[in-house]
């Protein structure tokens, strides 16, 4: 038998090395938490004002449907403003003109989603009736916050760049 030492040993086969994820800081849940639920309670103070508003002007003063929808969703606009500046988003960097002109603007594609939402389910699904309207109105509602809290938290309400 013959060894040769200039021999290299066969390679052993290894596995990747897997990095675990870094989990989230508590304080920083805790944080997005405390967000999440602050949205909430400004957004569902807004979604009532919609829905009341809605109601008083569709069945109320008996406004066209979109008219209806377009003005109640204008109404909780200009009170969500209020409620997401000073209770919501009171820690973030201060009021700026950019900032309502970002609100606003993306506002006004939340009250667009809404309308198109609005449409679609009062007359592409027959959802016309007093109680049809209504769940109409609230689902249009549901679907478009879920865009508005991303660009509210994103680039309407930032934290101050230093801050973080």
């Amino acid at each position: 038998m013959t060894v040769h030492l200039s021999e290299r040993p066969a390679p052993v086969a290894t596995l990747p090395v897997v990095r675990p994820r870094p989990v989230p800081s508590a304080p920083r849940v805790r944080r997005f938490v405390l967000e999440v639920a602050r949205f909430s309670v400004v957004g569902g103070s807004g979604v009532a004002v919609n829905i009341l508003f809605f109601n008083l002007a569709l069945h109320g003063l008996t406004w066209a449907p979109m008219a209806a929808t377009v003005a109640a969703s204008c109404v909780a606009m200009g009170t969500n403003y209020l409620g997401f500046r000073y209770f919501a988003y009171r820690d973030r960097a201060s009021r700026t003109r950019r900032q309502i002109a970002l609100f606003f603007a993306f506002s006004g594609l939340g009250v667009a989603m809404e309308s198109v939402l609005f449409y679609a389910g009062y007359h592409g699904l027959g959802m016309s009736g007093p109680l049809g309207s209504n769940i109409a109105k609230a689902l249009s509602i549901v679907l478009a916050s879920a865009f508005r809290f991303v660009v509210y938290r994103t680039w309407v309400f930032q934290h101050a760049r230093n801050s973080r």
